[in-house]
């Protein structure tokens, strides 16, 4: 059988894998001398040796051969590196093909640029050992492993022409987040979605194990990833001409079986929906530190554990230093780079040009198209009521029926997706389905309902898949929102750390263009988990988000339905942000009207006039934030006008709980002044507040009257039990709030013992009842908002 590239096709593609693994190499050690122009001595050389070189020389093979298949059939792909540490191999490429210079013109495609280039890697202030948002062409950040997969899918669902080539290296295989990611395939659609071509890259170690995947038989991994849903194709070797060959004609026919894929289903979507097709995925077997040195003082080390990072690094050795000269030569630079540093021009035009490139494909820099979503007016879905506490809603079912609209007004530009993990309609959103099924390529049954191959709200019972199909859809210029159980979002904490710090990163590259904001729904909270107990109940992943960067993150806490529409539309009009909403589920009394819900939304914060008594110059102030502390203390506030007829009480409602923060700590911050008009400088403030207790501690520790702010939240207690319950058992109830006043207002310290014992005869009441009857007593179950009575 005749070999599948001709002489000049093969030595093309040598030379340029030979080019890329030179370049990678030298970003490892080299400060100058680029092109050993000189003999190689000790200050050429790095004084700290950073890098990862043992993945390299595989994702440089795969990126060559992808650019050669990008070429032979003019694909749109774009390429994401899974394994942690390969940034070499990326920014090589990406220098190859000439982006990093246009994106960075002092890194020039010559001698002078090669300096820069090398010496930028791994330096102070320089570039990170792994691919970050400063790499042209990336939309994943391979500092964890795990995401690239999910990222891949994300960002092929509704991009029709688009191939994603996810590298996933064998290491990364191991993680929960990518063993789950292979099911991404049931819900990739081939009449609407672009296509994944996964390629496991088993080099066969981590940092200083073997890989699991790589020791199992061929027998085995096969019969495992055509149980994932995939049609594996192989190829192995160390022979580098042999290799070229086979990988050269086995990626050639994986493309033309998705386009076949893709070409069938796209022809008969008319008559009938798609099935789900068996989509192929490369494994590829090649040794770690492929190309580099063989044995270091008498150990092997390519094709081990000890090619993981860098191979030779004890440069006192004059045998070490005779070696990595030997190892860059070996990749013959001199018929590679002309005399003033730049990349032959026939090789050189191996590569494809202008947006075919991976590293300047339009995909991975998502603001470039990105187009804002049709929204309809939030307004038009507003609770009616004619004063505050006469009405209930559900808040999320409100919000439902919204993006049910707003799905609605993008389903022609696809570019606006539902993600969860199996609890739309257990979080009220169900709405969408009159707009959207969920999407599903299996087989259905009867009872089936709202499942669809062109549905366009995401499933899965994994908050990590979710997560990375978001960040990738996100990442390549559509909008989204993820919805979850607030307890459990936890799960998706450390996506959620890289994704603000890609951010982070991101905002600080000039030609990276903002995306859609990342934004959560979190619901099925803390104080409504009543039934599912304490396993359900954590409000701590606000805490971690409000860690980040104050110009990435933003935390809403809207207490009522109103306010929850205004902040939807906030959040889905926003650019680079993380956007937390915490907001209920069940029916709950209903606050502020649309218009002083948008005026409350825009501010962030608000004194509540209507809630208010004789507040010029109060007693104490009750703040609250988060919609069941909201209730409390209103109910409080209703408590104490019978407990302490004269008390003059001020209530604020805080909504977006960065305004916390000073201003100088936080864009929305309040200022000093501002803050000090609010909550007074040396009054008693009560704070009613929907998370940990400390975390209010922590955003105003800076302002003037700290000392005296008592803040009730979440004590880590919980149990099978009724929603008042819930309150009673953090001691952020009603009866808990009133008696705070008490104890904290100088005037009434004579007051403290008799409400004391009032406290905890009502406690005793509380329980009897509830153990009784299984339910709360009637003065909590019938509780509602009367208004102040006026007084001269």
């Amino acid at each position: 059988m005749s070999d599948f590239l001709n002489a000049e096709q093969l030595e093309g593609l040598d030379a340029y894998w030979r080019a890329s693994n030179y370049l990678a190499v030298g970003q490892i050690y080299l400060k100058d001398n680029p092109l050993l122009k000189l003999p190689l001595s000790l200050e050429h050389i790095k004084p700290r040796l950073l890098g990862h070189w043992g993945t390299t020389p595989g994702l440089n093979l795969i990126y060559t051969h992808l650019n050669r298949l990008i070429k032979q059939h003019d694909l749109n792909m774009i390429f994401i590196a899974g394994p942690g540490h390969g940034g070499p191999a990326v920014v090589a490429q990406t220098y190859l093909e000439g982006t990093y210079t246009e994106f960075c013109p002092s890194v020039e495609c010559n001698s002078n640029g090669l300096v820069r280039l090398f010496r930028q890697f791994s330096w102070p202030y320089g570039i990170s050992s792994h691919v970050s948002a400063q790499i042209p062409g990336s939309i994943h950040e391979g500092g964890e492993l795990g995401y690239s997969l999910a990222h891949a899918y994300g960002a092929a669902f509704d991009n029709p022409e688009l191939i994603v080539a996810c590298v996933i290296g064998d290491g990364e295989a191991e993680t929960g987040t990518l063993a789950a990611s292979w099911h991404s395939n049931k819900f990739l659609n081939p009449v609407r979605d672009g296509a994944v071509l996964p390629i496991l890259h088993l080099n066969g170690y981590k940092i200083a194990n073997p890989t699991v995947l790589s020791r199992i038989s061929e027998d085995e991994l096969s019969a495992l990833l055509y149980g994932y849903g995939y049609d594996p194709y192989f190829v192995e070797g160390d022979d580098p001409m042999q290799v070229h060959q086979a990988l050269a004609q086995t990626l050639d026919t994986m493309v033309v079986k998705i386009r076949g894929i893709q070409l069938d289903a796209r022809r008969s979507s008319r008559s009938a929906p798609p099935e789900r097709p068996l989509w192929p995925m490369l494994v590829l077997r090649t040794p770690k530190g492929w190309t580099g040195p063989k044995f270091v003082d008498g150990h092997r080390v390519e094709g081990t554990w000890r090619a993981h990072q860098v191979p030779l690094a004890d440069f006192q050795q004059p045998a070490h230093l005779c070696q990595l000269e030997e190892w860059l030569n070996s990749y013959r630079p001199d018929e590679l780079f002309d005399a003033d540093g730049a990349l032959l021009p026939e090789i050189a035009a191996l590569a494809p040009t202008g947006h075919r490139r991976m590293s300047a494909n339009p995909n991975a820099n998502g603001g470039v198209l990105l187009r804002a979503l049709d929204l309809p007016r939030f307004t038009d879905y507003a609770v009616p009521f004619e004063v505050p506490g006469s009405q209930r809603a559900e808040a999320t079912r409100v919000m439902g029926t919204y993006l049910r609209d707003v799905m609605k007004n993008n389903l022609s530009a696809s570019n606006f997706r539902l993600f969860g993990p199996d609890e739309t309609a257990s979080n009220r959103l169900d709405a969408v389905y009159e707009v959207s099924a969920k999407a599903w390529m299996e087989p259905l049954e009867p009872d089936d309902l709202n499942l669809a191959a062109d549905g366009r709200v995401m499933e899965i019972l994994s908050e990590q898949v979710c997560e990375g199909w978001l960040e990738g859809y996100l990442l390549t210029g559509r909008h989204g929102l993820l919805s979850c159980y607030e307890a459990f979002i936890h799960i998706v904490d450390s996506m959620v750390n890289q994704h603000a710090k890609w951010l982070k990163t991101a905002a600080e590259v000039p030609w990276r263009k903002p995306v859609a904001s990342l934004n959560y729904l979190l619901t099925s909270h803390v104080w409504r988990q009543d039934h599912n107990g304490f396993s359900h109940q954590d409000p701590g992943f606000i805490d971690l988000v409000a860690n980040k960067k104050s110009d990435v993150v933003r935390i809403y806490l809207p207490p009522d339905a109103n306010c929850l529409l205004s902040v939807t539309d906030h959040c889905l009009r926003s650019r680079n942000y993380i956007n937390v909403i915490v907001a209920g589920k069940q029916p709950e009394w209903q606050w502020l009207d649309i218009d002083a819900a948008i005026r409350h939304c825009q501010t962030g914060i608000g004194r509540w006039s209507w809630a208010c008594r004789d507040d010029g110059d109060p007693d104490v102030v009750m703040a609250c934030a988060g919609d069941v502390p909201t209730l409390e203390t209103l109910a409080a506030v209703t408590l104490l006008r019978e407990y302490v007829p004269d008390l003059r009480v001020r209530v604020v409602n805080v909504v977006d709980l960065m305004v916390l923060q000073s201003s100088f700590q936080h864009p929305h911050g309040l200022p000093d002044r501002t803050f000090d008009e609010l909550f007074t400088c040396d009054k008693p403030v009560i704070f009613a507040f929907h998370g940990y207790p400390a975390l209010i501690h922590r955003l105003i520790y800076k302002r003037t009257n700290h000392e005296n702010f008592h803040v009730r939240g979440f004590n880590e207690e919980g149990a099978t039990t009724t929603p008042f319950d819930m309150a009673v058992l953090n001691n952020l109830d009603r009866y808990q709030l009133a008696l705070d006043v008490i104890e904290r207002v100088p005037r009434l310290h004579d007051q403290v013992q008799s409400a004391r014992s009032r406290y905890w005869s009502t406690m005793e009441k509380h329980k009897l009842y509830l153990i009784e009857n299984g339910q709360d007593m009637p003065e909590v179950l019938n509780w509602q908002w009367t208004p102040v009575a006026a007084r001269n």
